[in-house]
This record gives C-alpha cells, sequence and structure tokens, in this order.
C-alpha cells in the first residue's frame, strides 16, 4: 500500500501532522521516495468531442457508437456526431437533485449491447432533502426516449441532506451489477441510533456498500454475507463513497475508488465479502475537529490499494485495455474533482501498483471511461459540462 503526499497544514494540525509522522505507515512527500516510481511519461491531449451538458455524471456508450450521458440535474443525454440532444426520460421518479444528488451512473445490459430497445439502468438520488435515498431505475431506450422506467431497487435507510449517495454501476461477467452506495453524510448526521458514517459496519442496511443484485434488481444468489445475517444485497462494505467501479477483463479483478474525509481517498482492490474499514480504518480527518478518523490498520480490515493524501476527490474509473496508446495498457485512470485531473495508476500482472502519472486536464473530471474505439474519455463536471477524447502525441 502507498501513501502519497502528507497532510497539508490547511487542512490539519500541527498536532495531527505530528501523530501522522509517528505512525508506522509510511507518508512520503514525493511519488517517487514512495518505493513505487512515477509510472512512463505519455505525451498526450484532451480533445473535445462535445460539450453542453450541464453537470454531466455517467456516461455508456450504445451499439452504434453513439453515447448516453446523464446530467446531475436529472436529465438525459445522447451524443450524435459532434453535440448532445436531449433525450425524454418517461416515467422517471422525481429526483432529488441537492448537493451530491441527482441522476447519477448509467449503464446499458450487457446482454442488449448490440440490440435496437436496449435496457438502461440508472442510478439517482430520490425523496426530498428532509428523507431520501439512492435508487436504481431501468427502462428502454427506443432510439428517442427511455420508456416504462421502473424502480428495481432503493436503499431501505432513508437519509436526509445533499451528502453521500454514490453511486456507481458495473456488470460482471456472470450478469449481476455491481452498484455502490455511499455512507450517507458526515457528522452530525445520524441515521437512526448511530451517525451515518457508522452504518458503513452496519450490515442491517445497505449504506457504506457495494451491492451486487440481479439485473431485476434483487439480491444476487451467491452474495458472501447473507449467511451471516447482512442485508443479503452486500457484497463488500467498509466503504465511504465510493465513485468510482472498473474491472480488469483478464484478470477478473474488480477495483474501486472512494472518497476519504478531509484528505485519505483510496483505490481498493474489491473482493466479496471483504470489510473495508470506514470508519474504523481512515487516512483523514474529520471535518469538525480536524482529528484522524480511524486508524491506518485494523486487523481483519482490507488497506487500500492506494490511499492519496491530499485528496484528489475521485470519481469515475477505467480499466484501460485499448490500442489507442499501448503503453497504458493495464492500468487504471480515475477521475479527479478537486485535482481537476486523472491519475493514472500502473500495475502489474498481479495487481500491484508499479506507478503512477497524473494527467493535468484543468478542470473537474467526474467520470473517466474507455469506448468501444479505444480510446479513453474523460466527462468535466462543468455547467458547460464536456466530453473528452484523450489521444497520444
Amino acid at each position: 500500500m502507498s501513501l502519497y503526499h502528507p497532510f497539508p497544514r490547511s487542512l490539519c494540525s500541527a498536532a495531527i501532522a505530528a501523530t501522522l509522522l509517528a505512525l508506522a505507515l509510511p507518508v512520503h512527500a514525493e511519488l517517487a521516495a514512495s518505493g513505487e516510481p512515477p509510472a512512463a511519461k505519455q505525451a498526450w491531449k484532451a480533445v473535445t468531442v462535445a460539450d453542453g451538458v450541464r453537470q454531466p455524471w455517467g456516461i455508456a456508450w450504445l451499439g452504434d457508437g453513439r453515447a448516453l450521458v446523464t446530467s446531475k440535474q436529472g436529465t438525459l443525454h445522447i451524443l450524435n456526431g459532434q453535440q448532445f440532444e436531449a433525450v425524454p426520460l418517461v416515467g422517471m421518479p422525481a429526483v432529488f437533485a441537492g448537493g451530491q444528488g441527482g441522476l447519477l451512473d448509467i449503464a446499458i445490459h450487457p446482454q442488449d449491447a448490440d440490440k435496437p430497445n436496449p435496457r438502461v439502468y440508472m442510478t439517482v438520488s430520490t425523496g426530498t432533502n428532509e428523507a431520501n435515498r439512492t435508487t436504481l431505475v431501468q427502462g428502454v431506450f427506443d432510439g428517442k426516449q427511455v420508456t416504462g422506467i421502473k424502480t428495481l431497487f432503493k436503499v431501505g435507510a432513508d437519509k436526509s441532506g445533499g451528502q453521500h449517495f454514490g453511486s456507481r454501476l458495473l456488470w460482471l461477467p456472470d450478469g449481476t451489477l455491481l452498484m455502490s452506495v455511499a455512507d450517507g453524510g458526515n457528522p452530525p448526521l445520524r441515521i437512526g441510533d448511530r451517525l451515518a458514517r457508522e452504518q458503513a459496519q452496519n450490515l442491517a442496511t445497505h449504506l457504506g456498500s457495494i451491492l451486487r443484485l440481479t439485473d431485476e434488481g434483487k439480491p444476487a444468489p451467491g452474495n458472501p454475507l447473507a449467511a451471516k445475517g447482512a442485508v443479503p444485497e452486500i457484497w463488500s462494505y467498509g466503504h465511504r463513497n465510493v465513485q468510482g467501479l472498473a474491472r480488469d477483463p483478464v484478470s477478473g479483478r474488480v477495483w474501486a475508488t472512494e472518497h476519504g474525509p478531509r484528505g485519505g481517498d483510496e483505490l481498493n482492490l474489491i473482493v466479496a465479502g471483504g470489510n473495508y474499514g470506514w470508519p474504523l480504518q481512515g487516512y483523514g480527518a474529520d471535518y469538525q475537529t480536524h482529528e484522524p478518523v480511524g486508524k491506518h490498520e485494523v486487523a481483519g480490515m482490507i488497506n487500500p490499494t492506494v490511499a492519496w493524501v491530499p485528496s484528489p476527490a475521485p470519481s469515475g474509473l477505467a480499466f484501460y485495455t485499448g490500442d489507442k496508446i499501448p503503453a497504458w495498457r493495464g492500468s487504471v485512470f480515475s477521475g479527479g474533482l478537486a485535482s481537476k485531473d486523472i491519475r493514472r495508476v500502473a500495475l502489474d500482472a498481479k495487481g500491484n501498483v508499479i506507478g503512477q502519472d497524473r494527467l493535468d486536464i484543468g478542470a473537474r473530471v467526474r467520470d473517466v471511461r474507455q469506448g468501444p474505439d479505444g480510446y479513453l474519455y474523460a466527462l468535466t463536471d462543468e455547467d458547460n459540462g464536456r466530453l473528452l477524447r484523450i489521444v497520444a502525441q
């Protein structure tokens, strides 16, 4: 595991910084000092394919090469050539577009990739400021609009406010669907009898988990924690706010990025049944007290592959297998909201980190995906959001 960059004094007190330096895990000021050298540089540039979507959030490609893009504001758009066009959502439940909530990720059913009327899955926050939750819906795209939208799943516990919904989608080869659900929010927010963030260790709730569902939104057979009394949808838990999910098609490894508090964002290798520690284990500080949240290592809990300090605020994740930039094959690419970049994490065949690189985009990056043409694409989180294609120079 690697920690990159110390906590800046603007975010932590001198006492906290001294505590961190005293911990057993190394904190390094430079990438090269971590024992994992920076990844080899590749000349690249970002080309704007289209713009005009307000705060785009997720992207999914259709079999004909067009792409559907969600807007956090609750609208859907299709990329036709070099322009976006609005796509009506018939039967969509009311979207709670407050704070971090809104229309979030989107995925096409893998069996429908080349069909003229594919099933479309979307995550969305629904409810009110006083009572809201992350919801999974599904409809059919007929080429012009998405019709017959129905709710397949919604988080069982309502929360208040506009923090921490997640939520990414990822299909697995067995036809099941992974869906990330965040912990609900920062203190002093409470859900039930405990702080919202403490729900991530509560197997009786969906909060702070990655769920594994059937394509009808039911608990997938074989979920590893159901026999231990967990709600049957949970695949892994102890997560704060996962906004990146990607799979290596060769090894089958599933990777996730999640937001830590005030420092300590993570790249994790996800295993079924794993406990990723939040809030007992972490690498950041409480927003109110500035005190560290959790220990760096807790027995029985899984350490991150990479912990980024300070936080890039990761959102969107891609495992690159394309042929447009061969030097990047086998790397994961994580969008950065606060850092306004894309982090490339180079991996060896065993999934070990062998280097990192930073692609400076200059705008908040909400999603990163590999397109069917083998290029890497990014969505910028702006009022005039852009779809960027990353090309070699």
